[in-house]
C-alpha cells in the first residue's frame, strides 16, 4: 500500500466518522494523533487510517484498538 497523508475530509470519508468524533477518539486513545503538515494543516498516514478501520471492522475491543494506536504511533516515530 502506498503511504500517503490523508486530510480530514478523506479521513471522514474512509472512516465514516465526523470530524468531532475523530477528535473525540483521539482524546480517548482510539485514533492516532495527526501529523503536522504546516502551521494550520494536519493529516493522517493512510496506512494508520486503514489499520484502525480494519481493526474496527474485525470487531476488536476498544482496549485492543488502544494498543494498536500505541503501536502505530511508536512505528511512526521509528520510521523517521
Amino acid at each position: 500500500m502506498k503511504r500517503t497523508i490523508m486530510r480530514i475530509p478523506a479521513v471522514k470519508y474512509e472512516s465514516g466518522l465526523s470530524r468531532s468524533t475523530i477528535y473525540q477518539r483521539i482524546a480517548e486513545g482510539l485514533w492516532t494523533k495527526p501529523v503536522s503538515l504546516g502551521a494550520r494543516a494536519v493529516g493522517w498516514p493512510s496506512d494508520e487510517v486503514a489499520a484502525i478501520n480494519s481493526a474496527r471492522i474485525a470487531g476488536k475491543t476498544d482496549e485492543e484498538i488502544r494498543a494498536l494506536v500505541v503501536k502505530l504511533e511508536a512505528d511512526r516515530k521509528g520510521a523517521k
